[in-house]
């Protein structure tokens, strides 16, 4: 019995101080080697993309690197994981030759049936390396809107305001508006009434604008101060005018929100009204025309004779 348990229990132990200890050591190999891309990549590519774009902004950088340290980081968990894989095939005495072969083989034919897979692929690489918008950007593709959680090469993850998740493939992108590169811009349109002066309603505009950009806590957030740029139209009610200004990538929302309060404030301050709508109503019986916000008199029904 005990050369019976001698005897099974040699090849065990060869085994186990032979192909088993190759396989631990290629498998703690590929996990620290996937540990160390996690920590080595972005420190490249930051240094890399730092040099290669210089003037840009810690933000622009920081978005740059991020998208591209997640991509190169998942392609390089992918071969390592694969090279494992057939490494420990081969520990256990499984010919690999012949699954290569097939791999490519296999390969061949998902690639003329999975097109739009490979299209997918292929758009997703010069997104990548066109930087055209990465992780943290406000973009609109494909007909969605929302902020970028997740970039890789074969689908783009949107966030939009409502909280929805909107995962679209690479391939389905044919342009993109991309609403916070490098800086973004405040392009609000404020109407006056047609009785105010728009000298004075433009100084205190401007005046609000430069308020605003002095602010400790707005301040920081604009490029160039909203200004009037121009009477922009006449509509019904009112003088449409325009004011821009210049702020940090995704800022715009916040410093346009703060912009439309401290102007309304400033308005009632000064004595100047936001127009609102008039109809004008025909009374039939003297012919004149005038302006009503109410039924005409006598005929509470606003009912004419």
């Amino acid at each position: 019995m005990n050369n019976l348990d001698l005897s099974v229990s040699q090849p065990v132990v060869g085994w186990l101080i032979g192909p088993g200890l190759r396989i631990v050591l290629l498998i703690a190999l590929g996990v620290a080697g996937h540990q160390l891309a996690r920590r080595a990549i972005p420190k490249v590519i930051g240094t890399a993309v730092g040099k290669g774009l210089p003037g840009q902004s810690p933000e622009e950088v920081a978005k740059r690197v991020d998208t591209l340290a997640h991509v190169f980081v998942k392609t390089v968990a992918v071969v390592i994981a694969t090279v494992v894989l057939f490494s420990v095939l081969a520990e256990f005495g499984v010919d690999i030759a012949p699954m290569l072969a097939s791999v490519s083989v296999v390969g061949i034919a998902v690639g003329f049936g999975a097109q739009s897979l490979i299209k997918d692929t292929l758009n997703g690489l010069f997104i990548v390396l066109e930087n055209q918008f990465g992780k943290g950007d406000v973009v609109s593709i494909a007909g969605v809107a929302g902020l970028v959680e997740e970039v890789n090469l074969r689908r783009t993850v949107l966030r939009d305001l409502d909280g929805t998740v909107h995962s679209i493939p690479n391939g389905e992108i044919r342009v993109v508006s991309n609403l916070t590169r490098e800086w973004s811009r405040v392009n609000l349109n404020i109407t006056v009434g047609y009785g105010e002066d728009l000298e004075r309603v433009t100084e205190v505009i401007n005046r609000v604008g430069r308020e605003l950009a002095e602010d400790g806590q707005f301040g920081p957030l604009i490029l160039e101060p909203p200004q009037v740029l121009r009477v922009d139209d006449f509509e019904d009610s009112g003088i449409v005018i325009k004011i821009l200004g210049v702020t940090k990538p995704i800022r715009q929302w916040d410093v346009a929100g703060e912009l439309r309060k401290r102007i309304k404030k400033a308005f009632d301050e000064e004595g100047i009204e936001f127009p609102f709508p008039h109809r004008v109503v025909l009374d039939r019986r003297n012919r004149n025309n005038r302006y009503q916000e109410g039924p005409p008199e006598g005929d509470p029904e606003n009912r004419f004779p």
